[in-house]
């Protein structure tokens, strides 16, 4: 009974600590604060970094991205402790995963901000480092790659969200189903998230990065 309420526990607080963390606007609060503009209206309207880096302020947008990325890392590394602290710790590793999954949802669907915000691309990689360091940064090499021939963030961050599971999923020896979910889900969020997108691409009107700022 008494393993019982603290996995339940650990299921409960991980996820609404995830949820809140993810549900952060970085982005939004950035440049509300440095630039008293409101990054909704600016070029996509995407609260990202991408976004944020139209304001043209470079500096607010690595910070974007490193804060939105340490979101997700820490939803997880969280999650990691409190299975270690509460004795949950079989279950620790599915909550974790779990616990990412939220943190990519909050970003995508905050509370804050009427739940519509960004697309979830650096807080997926937080999640993915805290999961799989070794796997996010070969991720993180197809991303640069693909962003480097083509110029388009858009079709480099959907590339390397396929290319994760791809390479996660056969070489986790832990093979446990519901953190292979979560790597599949993650990617699927993603891309869905890119709908818009991947309509431009397809119609060759998609933007490149620097080119263009009403993507």
């Amino acid at each position: 009974m008494h393993v019982a309420l603290n996995v339940t526990t650990l299921w409960i607080i991980s996820l609404v600590v995830a949820y809140l963390l993810g549900s952060i606007p970085f982005g939004y609060i950035l440049v509300r604060t440095a630039k008293h503009e409101d990054i909704r209206s600016t070029g996509s309207g995407n609260i990202g970094a991408t976004n944020v880096a139209r304001t043209g302020s470079k500096g607010l947008a690595i910070a974007t991205l490193v804060l939105d990325a340490l979101k997700g890392w820490l939803a997880v590394v969280i999650a990691q402790h409190l299975a270690l602290h509460l004795g949950a710790f079989p279950v620790g590793y599915d909550v974790a995963a779990v616990a990412g999954l939220v943190a990519v949802i909050g970003h995508i669907f905050p509370v804050w901000l009427g739940f519509r915000g960004g697309k979830g691309v650096a807080t997926a990689l937080g999640v993915f480092f805290a999961l799989m360091p070794l796997t996010a940064l070969i991720t993180v090499a197809v991303f640069a790659l693909v962003f480097v021939f083509t110029r388009y963030v858009s079709l480099a961050s959907m590339i390397a969200g396929i290319a994760f599971p791809i390479l996660a999923i056969p070489s986790d020896g832990r093979h446990r189903l519901v953190v292979d979910l979560v790597y599949l889900a993650i990617p699927v969020l993603v891309i869905l998230k890119h709908s818009g997108n991947i309509a431009r691409l397809r119609s060759h009107t998609e933007p490149k990065f620097g080119k263009d700022k009403s993507a």
